[in-house]
């Protein structure tokens, strides 16, 4: 925390102020303000640890890395599917990975291009997420892609993503059940790459 910022701060109501360390001039600014708690955390909060994240359990808290998605990560990653996406696909499937890294919870964005038309979150179920992003999608469903935060446990979501007529998936892979998962999506025709990063967080 510099001098500069420390000013900045100082001109509104603040009851806490967190940074690694804090200069000596801005200590003075800060002090000044009546009741404000000041905590230097020292190096664990500076930019070694700038890509982990934390959430508070019971009795502690689970760290976890951030979610740094990037580009290109849909076409960097392997297609397991007899049916490769076509260049159309492989751009909204691009599109709905990274939509999906900011739906919690068994996550399933279907888009078609560049816009979003149906999401299945906070379920229990991965098949259900499908089924309820399909059903916000309506008929919009049909011919488009589907990205998935975490793998396909069963094949039941494939069938069910088939059934609305989604013909592209993006999704981590790593279950036992895979070799079924790609069974099922060449069975329907869906094109399927496996990105091998998860998006999916507790």
């Amino acid at each position: 925390m510099d001098e500069a910022t420390a000013k900045i701060l100082a001109e509104t109501f603040l009851e806490c102020v967190v940074a690694p360390k804090f200069a000596p001039g801005a200590l003075e600014i800060l002090r000044a303000k009546k009741n404000l708690r000041l905590l230097a955390t020292g190096a664990w909060l500076a930019a070694d640890h700038a890509a982990l994240q934390s959430k508070r359990v019971g009795g502690g808290l689970a760290v976890q890395t951030r979610d740094a998605t990037a580009a290109g990560e849909v076409a960097g990653g392997k297609v397991v599917t007899k049916r490769a996406p076509t260049a159309a696909e492989l751009a909204s499937l691009e599109f709905a990975w990274r939509v999906c890294k900011h739906v919690k919870s068994n996550a399933i964005v279907l888009a078609q291009g560049e816009h979003t038309v149906g999401v299945g979150a906070g379920q229990m179920s991965r098949v259900i997420s499908v089924q309820i992003a399909c059903e916000k999608a309506g008929e919009l469903s049909r011919g488009s892609v589907l990205a998935s935060d975490a793998f396909f446990p069963f094949p039941d979501g494939l069938e069910a993503a088939a059934k609305h007529g989604i013909t592209a998936v993006a999704q981590p892979g790593g279950s036992v059940k895979d070799p079924d998962v790609i069974a099922t999506a060449d069975a329907h025709g869906i094109a399927m790459v496996m990105t091998g990063f998860r998006h999916f967080r507790h």
